[in-house]
């Protein structure tokens, strides 16, 4: 294979899980997730991903997508369960959200994490160009920064953390904590959604490693590494055009009559995860239908949960969980031809969520925990009309940056019931200067933006950053901290 100058390592590659007829890779494309982020940056110049195809076995043989040439790597049976499913998603992925759910500490998932891992890190070595940069993503990888810089210090790395990163009194219930912290400090540069975590981080440097650290740089083993908060975005200009396509626009007003014509549309949209407050948000739909707040015939509550991690036990809990919830609020408050929650375990296309987005009156967006949470980005790109409320956890990484929605603290019930009426009863006025302002924070703060300050604070000459990001300047509150 060729070498690139810019190579992305990141669990999985971009690809969609059903093939072209003609057999050709397609970008995978799903709500709120990686590839879609990355896909308008990667599409500007000639670069190269690392990651896992999916299935398991040996490697298969990919075309590459227009210029960006795809490096699979291979999982056994074993390894997926070990390194994914396990370390990863029942080990780390609880534990740094708030340890909502009860990590799981197993002494041989680590050696899996650690050779998956290593494994990453010698397909980056062998892909990237003399003096290159490699931009490794997420939680999955988080050793390969340290292992890849010892195969290759040439190399300019990047990390970031899509997820949050917890304080420190949580991330010291990991076993393994002095080696994951080592492994991301391997970078040149350590991006994360919020300020917080570069804080956290900085206090367990100091702590484990005994390095000298503030929140946007610290030294360890003679080397300075800088740290930062870069807030991920979307696609702005797509999503914007999305929406306003005629095809796009028909298919809301069929979606609504679909509905029975409601005068409200509630609509979440979330990959089925414990994180995302699902349960939270229908035991509140459900109080307010008791309570007469809410009639089915008035009001109607859509619930995308877009199937995730299928074969971890407690995914597959929590989606027994809230189909049992969902049945249950639909025979006690529901009619015929009229359910109370329009409940849908699929994937949806990009135009089939836009033609959502524009439907909904509402969008219930209530992670308990979110690094940053993409598809209320999506929702207020997607609303040329400059209509809708956007419901929004205070414990979103997007809450920072969009203030005008009406933020909620999903664990207290009563004050989601109470946050959910008034979103339903605000005056439109108020609801239009809320959208407006949401609208221009994102027209100056989109994924173009993103790449640009983190590849520009990664690569002090710019010319990465240039190729890969356009001309559009960077927003300077997303710039890394100085």
């Amino acid at each position: 294979m060729r070498q690139s100058s810019l190579v992305v390592v990141a669990n999985r590659l971009p690809l969609d899980d059903n093939a072209a007829p003609d057999g050709a890779c397609e970008w995978r494309r799903s709500p709120g997730g990686l590839a879609g982020a990355l896909h308008a940056i990667l599409e500007q110049a000639p670069a190269t991903w690392v990651g896992w195809a999916g299935g398991v076995g040996p490697a298969p043989t990919l075309t590459d997508i227009g210029g960006l040439r795809l490096r699979p790597v291979s999982l056994s049976a074993d390894e997926l369960r070990g390194y994914y499913e396990g370390f990863a998603n029942s080990t780390l992925w609880p534990l740094y959200h708030d340890a909502v759910q009860q990590p799981v500490f197993d002494r041989n998932w680590w050696e899996t994490y650690r050779s998956v891992n290593a494994r990453f890190a010698e397909a980056a070595a062998e892909v990237a160009e003399h003096a290159g940069v490699v931009w490794v993503q997420d939680y999955h990888l988080q050793l390969v920064p340290g292992m890849l810089r010892e195969l290759r210090p040439d190399l300019l790395i990047g990390f970031f953390m899509h997820v949050p990163f917890p304080p420190p009194e949580l991330y010291m219930q990991l076993p393994r904590r002095v080696e994951l912290l080592r492994g991301m400090l391997g970078a040149d540069l350590v991006g994360f959604q919020r300020e917080q975590a570069a804080h956290n981080v900085a206090q367990l440097a100091t702590k484990l490693l005994g390095a000298h650290a503030t929140d946007d740089a610290i030294t360890v083993d003679g080397r300075t590494v800088r740290t930062g908060a870069f807030p991920v975005s979307i696609d702005v200009a797509e999503m914007r055009a999305l929406a306003s396509r005629p095809d796009v626009l028909r298919q809301s007003e069929q979606l609504r009559h679909d509905l029975g014509q409601p005068k409200r549309v509630l609509l979440s949209v979330d990959r089925l995860d414990y994180t995302k407050g699902i349960e939270h948000r229908l035991t509140a739909y459900s109080e307010l239908l008791r309570a007469g707040h809410v009639k089915v015939r008035d009001t109607v509550m859509v619930q995308v949960a877009v199937p995730s991690r299928e074969r971890v036990e407690s995914y597959q809990d929590l989606r027994d969980r809230i189909e049992g919830e969902v049945g249950r609020i639909n025979g006690e408050f529901g009619r015929v031809g009229e359910p109370a929650i329009h409940y849908l375990n699929q994937p949806f296309a990009r135009s089939q969520l836009a033609a959502l987005y524009r439907t909904a009156d509402v969008m219930v967006v209530t992670p308990l925990r979110d690094g940053m949470n993409l598809v209320a980005k999506e929702f207020v790109a997607a609303r040329e009309d400059g209509r809708g409320a956007l419901v929004l956890s205070e414990f979103a990484g997007a809450a920072a940056e969009l203030p005008q929605a009406f933020l909620v603290n999903p664990h207290d019930v009563d004050g989601l019931k109470d946050t959910l009426l008034r979103a339903m009863s605000a005056d439109p006025a108020e609801l239009a200067a809320r959208m407006t302002a949401m609208r221009d924070h994102l027209a100056g703060h989109d994924i173009q933006s993103w790449a640009r300050a983190y590849l520009t604070a990664l690569d002090h000459t710019g010319s990465l950053a240039e190729r890969l990001a356009g001309d559009r300047a960077p927003a300077a509150s997303v710039a890394w901290h100085r």
